[in-house]
């Protein structure tokens, strides 16, 4: 053997034993280093204590670093706080993480000049009350991401689980879409149906099985949003607008049939209590919280096409005020 050669195998003795001891160390940097290159910097807009704890949540497993809330602060931009907001506001900020801030922005204008100072990559959106822009919506470096509790292109709109419901849907689905200027409109990145509407449902009953399909579906979205390729066009078959409920929704009409008054009254109390509908029963108004397609407890209701089961209900004073009478 040559003694060049085998000096250099000697010198490889050495230098491979120091490889080895540091190759941990070294993976544990790249590691770091490819974490801190491939997280996104992301801003969330939602709506309630749970509802932001989910998505931040999710970001974070998923290696990324939220860095701002917002939340609307009113049904549209540039008019009246809300009632609830203050409130809603409280409990925001009390369940905030370390180091996040909270925007409460009174227009669009406002919403956008804020995320500005943030360099966001991203924003995660989930109930937030406003139409966003294209001066927002260009803001994150690779746009926002809806989630939305259908899956659309049905329901699409503020309202669809409220529609599900009237509707008498036996489950729901969720979607994640790239946000565009039309509302509910943008190519969809991820979506999972299953998420079941028991004839009980409440807003807290409904989140058990909602959550979970939220953080899957905003897992797959994030995971596909910087392709700028990412995303299918939705159907132009299916289309369906799941708008407010008109002012009429609120007072049973009796000429129609005993299941669409049921899931009227269903719709309603997932609403809450100051929702129920109005209806003459035995002569007086009454506020109705319950009822029951199959003989039970209560009072008979008749229907355009058979009996409905009153099986809760408040009684409207002349004044305008209730007393519970179930």
């Amino acid at each position: 053997m040559r003694a060049g050669a085998r000096c250099a195998t000697r010198a490889r003795g050495p230098k491979s034993a120091l490889m080895q001891a540091i190759a941990p160390l070294h993976h544990t940097r790249l590691t770091k280093l490819h974490v801190m290159v491939d997280g996104m910097r992301i801003g969330i807009l939602s709506f309630g204590p749970k509802e932001f704890g989910t998505l931040h949540e999710t970001c974070v497993e998923a290696g990324h670093t939220p860095l701002v809330y917002a939340y609307s602060r009113s049904l549209r931009p540039r008019t009246a706080t809300d009632d609830d907001a203050a409130r809603a506001t409280g409990r925001i900020a009390a369940a905030l993480p370390s180091g996040i801030d909270l925007l409460l922005p009174g227009s669009s204008e406002g919403l956008g000049a804020a995320l500005r100072g943030y360099d966001l990559d991203l924003v995660v959106c989930y109930g937030f009350s406003w139409r966003l822009p294209h001066s927002v919506l260009c803001v994150p470096r690779y746009g926002v991401v809806n989630v939305h509790c259908s899956m659309l292109p049905k329901y699409r709109g503020p309202a669809p689980v409220l529609w599900a419901i009237r509707n008498g849907d036996a489950e729901l689905g969720v979607t994640a879409h790239r946000m565009t200027e039309e509302f509910d409109a943008g190519p969809v990145l991820a979506q999972q149906a299953g998420v079941p509407l028991p004839d009980d449902v409440t807003p807290g009953l409904l989140w058990g099985g909602l959550a979970p399909a939220v953080r899957a579906v905003v897992r797959r979205a994030l995971r596909r949003v910087r392709d700028p390729e990412a995303g299918e066009p939705q159907a132009t078959a299916g289309v369906s607008y799941a708008g407010l409920m008109e002012p009429e929704f609120f007072t049973l009409d009796t000429t129609k049939a005993a299941r669409e008054l049921h899931h009227q009254v269903r719709t309603c109390r997932f609403m809450g209590p100051q929702a129920a509908p109005v209806a003459t029963v035995n002569g007086t108004r009454r506020r109705i919280l319950r009822t029951s397609l199959t003989p039970a407890d209560g009072w008979r209701l008749d229907c355009g096409d058979g009996a409905l089961w009153i099986t809760a209900s408040e009684l409207v004073e002349p004044n305008g005020r209730t007393e519970a009478n179930d």
